[in-house]
């Protein structure tokens, strides 16, 4: 592609100049619980950063090397760059650990411009990342200084870097937003059903017990019933139910999988009748609630949708119906709160999280406050209405992300160009 008139093309290494980080020993504690920043991989979460979530002293801080304001950050060791590609610009002088470089602008290169380049070419420099000890991501700064980028002058810089900058600002509060709406969800679906909602501030395992995120462990607390609920085993209402699935060789069946974190049931792969390897399989028809025997400890359940009646699953699956007096709906919203995700914890067996078997016939057991069918119907209107409310900001946000990835692809190398003010358009 021909360069616009007044660009050039060089590399990052040209351009940029490489500082490595440390960690200063943990064991001094003259060290740290200071208000200088230090940054590491888990501060890396949004391309402007300025605090973090550790600090050094003033003499941890001599201890330390410090990008100046104004600096890029990279992170170039870590699980992270298996996947992705932190890049901070930080808007104050900061300390950063090992695992990061920083890159300081020469001469009249503008560092946001130069962050957004390498966002731009993310895909591109993750091809460089290699693996190091335990499967640790590895990316070679010498790769990286080669990699090559387009530079405009830097009035231009400047500008589209402030383009981009108002795309990001947007983006931004409109997480915030969704942060906020969700918040308020967690906080509606716990008044519906008079129970607290599953562990919605989980970020880790440190944060749960040493369990994943999606896992709610903890012993199973069922409050007194509301006035007019009635306390019931969901076995007096739900029933297994297995619809026999005879395979043809050479007929086609869609197979269909439960997403963890009750993110809905969805088709895995659709396969001839020779090719599906475990023989025994049911149907599935529009409605049913399934739960994966294998997954429901991290919240793997859903209602069948109608685009998926009649595709099979193995035995791994358990698949209830009503009798009429459960609203399904009723129950998927059940399976938001943190007592239905305890109950279904501790009806599985195994010595493993991730090898834990569901044993439907002990869940059913369990007891459940349950409203009278109109009411749930009414819950099920309310949470549906909140529930398309958080998904809209969210579509939202991803089209905000798709416009910018897009405009950011033009700008970076001049296929669209930023008005210039007359005096710094004319040499």
């Amino acid at each position: 592609m021909t360069l616009p008139e007044g660009w050039r093309s060089s590399t990052i290494g040209a351009e940029a100049r490489f500082l490595s980080g440390g960690t200063p020993s943990k064991e001094n504690s003259s060290f740290w619980g200071g208000k200088f920043p230090w940054a590491s991989a888990r501060d890396m979460k949004a391309l402007y950063l300025r605090s973090t979530l550790l600090g050094l002293t003033d003499t941890g801080r001599t201890a330390s090397a410090v990008a100046p304001a104004n600096s890029v950050l990279v992170l170039t060791r870590g699980m992270t760059l298996l996947k992705d590609l932190p890049v901070c610009f930080i808007e104050r002088e900061m300390a950063f650990n090992q695992d990061i470089k920083a890159l300081l602008p020469k001469g009249s290169l503008d560092a946001r411009f130069l962050a957004y380049q390498l966002l731009a070419r993310k895909n591109e420099i993750l091809d460089l990342v290699d693996t190091a000890g335990h499967g640790t991501g590895r990316l070679d700064t010498e790769l990286l200084k080669d990699v090559a980028f387009s530079v405009p002058p830097v009035g231009e810089q400047t500008r589209i870097a402030d383009a981009l900058s108002t795309w990001d600002r947007a983006i931004s509060k409109a997480e915030q937003l969704l942060a906020n709406r969700r918040v308020q969800w967690q906080g509606l679906l716990a008044r519906c059903l008079s129970l607290p909602a599953a562990n919605p501030d989980a970020r880790g395992s440190a944060d749960n017990g040493g369990f994943p995120p999606s896992v709610q462990p903890g012993i199973p607390n069922l409050p007194s019933a509301p006035a007019g609920w009635s306390r019931t085993p969901l076995g007096r209402h739900l029933t297994e139910v297995r619809r026999p699935a005879p395979l043809n060789p050479n007929d086609t069946y869609r197979l269909v999988t439960v997403k963890r974190s009750r993110g809905g049931v969805e088709l895995r792969e659709s396969l001839t009748g020779r090719e599906i390897k475990t023989p025994t399989q049911f149907y599935v028809r529009t409605g049913d609630f399934l739960i994966s025997k294998r997954q429901i400890v991290h919240g793997a359940c859903g209602i069948v949708p109608a685009d998926l009646d009649g595709a099979v699953v193995s035995n791994e699956y358990a698949v209830l119906n009503s009798d009429g007096q459960i609203d399904l709906r009723f129950l998927r919203y059940l399976s938001e709160s943190r007592y239905f995700q305890q109950t279904c914890f501790h009806s599985s067996i195994g010595v493993h999280v991730e090898k834990m078997i569901f044993k439907t016939e002990r869940w059913l057991k369990w007891p459940f406050n349950i409203p009278p069918l109109p009411e749930q119907q009414r819950i099920v209107e309310v949470l549906d209405t909140a529930r398309r409310e958080v998904e809209l900001i969210a579509a939202q946000i991803e089209r905000l992300k798709q416009e910018k990835a897009a405009l950011m692809a033009d700008l970076l190398t001049g296929k669209r160009r930023v008005r210039l003010p007359a005096a710094e358009a004319t040499p």
